[in-house]
């Protein structure tokens, strides 16, 4: 769609968005994209494809398109398009980072996974099983049932103001819709990426392969589209062994070893690192294929099937090195005069084995009259989850003897959902009305097993499981809210959302002990308001306040592990997190550009976050438990648009400002006026796209983040280690050439600068990348 600047448009990084005009024109067919136009400081969606999103959105939203994409980003996994938009980071650690790719938004860091909402095409992929990385697990979204190249759009929305969404949006809500053809297209890509990686000692490069195939068209009534992907993906060293250099005892007990790289920990207390852990080798495959039967000129049906298959190795490198000089792995050993003993464990190896599936079906009405409505279903299913790892040392485990099978198999969740938009005086009246009802429903458990003969593929030892944990929780729910444009320059949006949501059957359980846990119930109110005010032809104001309920998960209430230098305890008495989030925006229409700027301010009651027990040690043992207030203040400015002074150049950008701080923590006092965990002061991204002529497009990109802190207490104050969260200033580069009408290729350079920046795991050093691409 052409760009337009016209005068009731918002968002500043929405340069797609129609005018207000367009919602005036004929309806999209059913098989467009979802449209979107904004009038007074509200988005109207239309379209037939499926989406999460509500026909009215009063919050402030953003956005990018598969053409900004393509152009713009060196992209290699979908949460790659989300790179440049404004108080957004995923911690993407590696390409094809399958379990540790968090969203982090305003005032929520890459450790609460379960504030914030990721759906494709109308279908539930953020994983609300937990919350962040626990209970030797992970929660991150489901990224990997997207893959870049079937992205038609991504829209980004901010806070919790819209009614159709669970408190889980109170960081923000990503919405993907992918492509469905209108014709036949045939698409065809590969891509290579190298990292050069030099780390404490190592030195090596780090290399991915990418291939793509999709298929689609459309025939009479109905259309289709098929995408296969494979990622052959080497990252880079995640875990690092280490020891206090005070734990060892003075003398010459245990083998002499050279190797052990001297340090400070983040509590700057010095240590030694004696190798690095987890470097996965993950080869990934997805496969998708979407239906569509238009039914009639105005019901369509949809059906979209998602299959993810990983295979992945997880591989550690010691450092020390004996007399003989071959390499030490576990045993006495002697390091400066002084002794320690390394556990058989201490370089854990990892067999990752997954195998999941999603579907969804849906059946939407898109008349554009007096009345609409959508029925919609999605399952997502771990039919194979599995972790594979030895017990005994290296280099024995190599070729086998004993170790654990922690198996996932049969978890998952589900949902359904209605909705209806009522338009009493029709798509030009003063009210349109969205509502519906629907059920989430989640199933979680985990056992962990020895096995039987080797660890590599020995058959499981069912009758002593080392651990079992697991529970369902469902939420049933109603929403309404009513846009209603009383005046010629006022419009509001008045919603409102009640949630019933139950824990039930859970569980934790050892060889020798089971704990069962009874059913729970709360019902909520989650109240939800905007204004806006046509302050001037090009000038819009807009207020917005919500309330969120983000109910625990199941992994918090029922999952609990033991073992290791970490243990982790549940809790099934934990409380909802209660959030109210509002924010104050200007945002005007420059001519050739667009500007925000939005003041947010959100105080959050009983936040739910994982945190030591004072005064634990070996292990230290973390429980999540409720933080009594946190409250944040902050300011986002974001800007884009088409200088006139050079013609092919396109700019954008944001700032962000957060003042998070934890007010009141009686479970850990020591934390009361630190800074919120994972939630920098400072954040900022800017892009610079020229294009010469239709051929080539030339961008540099940046993205800068201030310091930050992953304890509570902000005792880590060595940011720039191993387990430390680090300020950052990487700058991005790519090149687009059209080859012809149908070949293509780019090359980029992810972190140009080659900045060494921490968020616990290192992030990836300077990344080279090329691909080439052929479109029917």
């Amino acid at each position: 769609m052409k760009k337009s600047m016209a005068p009731l448009l918002l968002g500043g990084a929405l340069p797609w968005l129609a005018v207000a005009a367009l919602a005036q024109q004929e309806a999209p067919a059913l098989d467009a994209a979802p449209e979107r136009a904004k009038s007074l400081g509200v988005v109207t969606v239309s379209g037939g494809q499926p989406s999460s999103l509500p026909t009215q959105i009063p919050t402030t939203i953003e956005g990018v398109t598969r053409e900004e994409i393509a152009t713009r980003i060196n992209a290699t996994d979908s949460e790659d398009a989300l790179k440049y938009l404004p108080s957004l980071l995923v911690r993407k650690r590696y390409i094809g980072d399958y379990n540790h790719a968090i969203l982090s938004t305003r005032a929520s860091g890459t450790g609460n996974s379960a504030r914030s909402a990721v759906y494709a095409d109308g279908i539930l992929l953020s994983n609300y099983l937990g919350n962040g990385i626990a209970n030797g697990t992970n929660y991150a979204p489901r990224w990997g049932l997207v893959t870049p190249e079937e992205i038609e759009r991504v829209d980004v929305m901010y806070g919790p103001f819209s009614a159709a969404y669970p408190g889980n949006s109170a960081g923000a809500v990503v919405d993907y819709v992918t492509r469905m053809p209108t014709r036949l297209e045939a698409h065809v890509s590969a891509g290579y990426s190298s990292q050069p990686n030099e780390l404490y000692r190592t030195d090596r490069s780090f290399n991915s392969w990418q291939t793509s195939a999709s298929l689609g068209s459309k025939s009479g009534d109905w259309s289709w589209w098929i995408n296969l992907h494979r990622t052959d993906s080497q990252g880079q060293p995640q875990t690092f062994t280490t020891v206090p250099v005070a734990a060892g005892q003075p003398g010459a007990a245990g083998k002499p070893v050279s190797g052990a790289v001297a340090g400070l920990n983040t509590t700057n207390t010095p240590w030694y690192i004696l190798g690095s852990g987890t470097q996965y080798h993950t080869v990934q495959d997805h496969a998708k294929l979407k239906l569509a039967y238009d039914i009639n000129a105005t019901l369509r049906a949809s059906y979209t099937l998602g299959w993810w298959q990983n295979r992945s190795e997880g591989r550690p490198a010691s450092f020390l090195s004996g007399p003989d000089g071959q390499p030490v792995y576990s045993g006495p050993v002697n390091i400066a005069g002084r002794a320690y003993t390394l556990a058989p464990t201490a370089f854990p190896l990892s067999n990752d084995d997954q195998t999941h599936t999603m579907h969804g079906v849906s059946l939407k009405s898109h008349t554009q009259g007096r009345f609409d409505w959508e029925l919609a279903a999605s399952l997502y299913d771990y039919g194979r989850d599995r972790q594979r790892a030895p017990t005994t040392a290296l280099p024995q485990a190599t070729a086998g003897g004993p170790g654990t099978l922690q198996s996932q198999d049969g978890t998952g969740w589900n949902t359904l959902a209605a909705k209806g938009t009522w338009r009493p005086d029709g798509m030009q009246g003063a009210h349109i009305v969205d509502f519906g009802l629907g059920r989430d429903a989640y199933k979680l458990g985990i056992t962990k097993l020895n096995v039987l003969g080797s660890w590599i593929d020995g058959a499981a030892n069912l009758q002593a499981p080392v651990s079992d944990v697991g529970g369902r929780s469902e939420t049933r729910y109603l929403w309404a809210q009513d846009a209603w444009r009383f005046a010629p320059r006022w419009k509001a949006v008045l919603g409102l959302r009640w949630e019933d949501w139950v824990a039930h059957d859970g569980f934790t359980s050892t060889a020798s002990s089971r704990q069962g846990y009874a059913r729970r119930s709360e019902s909520h109110f989650s109240p939800k308001a905007a204004l806006a005010y046509q302050w001037s032809s090009d000038t819009v104001l807009k207020a917005s306040l919500g309330r969120a309920l983000r109910f625990p998960t199941v992994g918090e209430l029922y999952g609990a592990t033991s073992g290791g230098a970490l243990s982790f305890i549940n809790d099934p008495h934990l409380k909802p997190e209660k959030s109210w989030t509002g924010e104050l925006s200007a945002e005007k229409d420059l001519g050739n550009g667009l500007a925000r700027a939005t003041l947010f301010h959100e105080v959050t009651r009983d936040a739910l976050y994982s945190q030591p027990i004072p005064g634990s040690a070996n292990p230290i043992v973390s429980r999540v438990q409720n933080v009594d207030k946190i409250r944040t203040l902050g300011l986002e400015l974001a800007y884009s648009g088409q200088p006139a002074w050079l013609r092919g150049l396109d700019l954008g950008g944001s700032l962000t400002f957060a003042d998070s701080e934890i007010v009141a923590n009686a479970a850990n006092p020591a934390s009361v006026g630190k800074r919120q965990p994972r939630v920098p002061r400072w954040r900022a991204t800017a892009y610079a796209t020229y294009q010469p002529d239709e051929r080539w497009a030339f961008t540099v990109a940046a993205r800068y983040s201030g310091r930050q802190y992953s304890t509570l207490d902000n005792s880590d104050v060595n940011a720039f280690v191993y387990m430390g969260a680090s300020k950052y200033f990487t700058v991005d580069l790519r090149v687009r050439l059209q080859l012809t009408r149908q070949w293509s290729a780019a090359f980029g350079i992810d972190n140009a600068n080659n900045y060494q920046y921490w968020n616990f795991h290192p992030y990836p050093q300077r990344t080279y990348q090329a691909s080439l691409r052929w479109d029917l």
